[in-house]
């Protein structure tokens, strides 16, 4: 006879044991399972292997959807990187006996020399961006790598270009590694939920690596049988090229972020006050399969978070007045009709809620601005249709104190709504620079003690007192 004392189970497979004391000698047994043990340690074998630990548990839910395009992506692009590969080598002299080791390496030189130098001038130029928008980047990476997959299949054929058609796509390609990689960082950050973004990194450089190799044996058998024959090859360029396209745009779309950027709050703020603050249409999932990763986000202004406060200061507002209008607010918005953008300064105490905040009310002004062009004089938030008549008459002081007023009142609606729905508030990605200011967060008392044309050196507050942070 024996009792049951425990049982135990791995993660979420069929691997579990049971613990029984026996009544006679008092000794544990383990039982184990009802299981195949030769399949369960096949299949647990290429888990480990293959997938993070404590898969599915331990990554987000489009974890598998996005490593299934993505493992289609990478064998198609591994296809055409071959034809690719042979084009350059049959460019430089592969083959041809008057063809010199020399000029072979100085154009493999050149190549990679011009692709360093485009790495460095992509990262300095759109580096900050990566991260708020990783999915159109991506995107991005992945037509620029077939764009260079065409040039260097295309190189031969303009022997007295070859060298600068090369270098093109050499630059194609650093700038394919520094977005490819650092959106694939950002993806893996989003994947990890159980701060394992080692693991789920390694394990994706083991699917891939499969991939490639996989890739590989496909190529061994196909070049002999396509060397020489161009139609054959374009052919199988074009066909692997649309494959990887497509199987790159499903992999971008299934991902299902619950952290806001511009484009995700746009569309969230948008559907939220024309829907009368439904939380029913502002769903995580369906707001990501909404969000644009093939073009910008179309907007009525653009929007700049993090700015210096000359960007205000210099516009046609009453300056001493915005900031009186602002208390207990980290933030200051102006908005300049001329220039059709929105600018936004934050304070030095300002916190990743002041900026969800600041666009969210830039949002507001935003959807406004919609219903004036779509000339709507009254909306179905009654709380709205000061912020609309403001922007009828295009007076920017009135717009911020309409637009101000209606959002001190909507902000906690719409924040707790965010965390009814599954988003989280906490960190955002609104692509804010770096301009933080100090300013009386109070307000200012009286106007009077203030020259209003004073704004040069004379900001209500000493300029030294604006930074930039490092």
């Amino acid at each position: 006879m024996s009792r049951l004392i425990g049982t135990e189970r791995y993660g979420s497979t069929y691997l579990s044991n049971s613990y029984a004391l026996s009544t006679h000698d008092q000794r544990v047994e383990v039982v184990a399972a009802h299981r195949n043990y030769r399949f369960q340690s096949l299949s647990q074998f290429f888990r480990s292997v293959f997938l993070p630990q404590g898969y599915p548990e331990s990554v987000s839910e489009d974890y598998l959807e996005y490593q299934i395009w993505d493992t289609i992506q990478a064998f198609s692009s591994s296809i055409t990187g071959t034809l690719a590969t042979q084009a350059v080598l049959k460019g430089v002299g592969v083959g041809d006996e008057s063809a010199t080791v020399l000029a072979a390496t100085i154009t493999w030189l050149i190549r990679d020399g011009m692709g360093m130098v485009g790495r460095i001038m992509f990262a300095w130029i759109q580096g900050s961006q990566l991260d708020c928008n990783c999915k159109r980047w991506r995107l991005f990476a992945d037509v620029l790598n077939d764009s260079a997959i065409f040039l260097d299949i295309l190189a031969p054929f303009f022997d007295s270009y070859f060298r600068v058609i090369i270098c093109i796509s050499g630059i194609c390609r650093s700038i394919v590694g520094v977005a490819g990689g650092a959106t694939r960082a950002a993806l893996t950050q989003h994947q990890a939920r159980r701060n394992n973004m080692a693991d789920v990194s390694a394990k994706d450089g083991s699917q891939e690596t499969l991939v490639h190799l996989l890739g590989l044996v496909c190529s061994l058998l196909l070049m002999p049988l396509v060397s020489g024959k161009q139609n054959i090859i374009w052919c199988l360029f074009i066909a692997g090229a649309m494959l990887h396209l497509y199987a790159n745009y499903r992999a971008v779309v299934c991902v299902t972020m619950e952290t806001f950027n511009q484009a995700r709050l746009h569309l969230v703020v948008g559907r939220w006050l024309a829907h009368s603050r439904s939380t029913r249409i502002i769903n995580v999932k369906e707001i990501n399969l909404l969000e644009p990763v093939l073009w910008k986000t179309r907007r009525q202004f653009r929007l700049k978070v993090g700015c210096s406060l000359d960007k205000l200061v210099n516009r046609a507002v009453d300056f001493p007045h915005l900031i009186s209008q602002y208390k207990n607010s980290r933030y200051l918005l102006s908005v300049n009709f001329q220039r059709a953008d929105i600018s936004i300064a934050l304070h030095s105490e300002s916190d990743w809620t002041d900026q969800l905040k600041a666009c969210f009310h830039a949002e507001v002004i935003e959807y406004a601005f919609h219903l004036m062009h779509k000339k709507i004089h009254a909306s179905e938030d009654k709380l709205l249709d000061g912020t609309l008549s403001a922007c009828h008459k295009l007076d920017a002081m009135l717009l911020i104190t309409q637009s101000l007023r209606y959002v001190e009142q909507a902000w906690p609606a719409f924040k707790q709504a965010l965390e009814d729905t599954g988003w989280k508030t906490t960190p955002v990605q609104l692509a804010a620079d770096e301009w933080r200011g100090e300013w009386d967060l109070q307000g200012l008392e009286s106007k009077k003690t203030l020259s209003s044309n004073s704004l040069g050196s004379r900001y209500l507050f000493n300029m030294a007192t604006v930074m930039k942070n490092s």
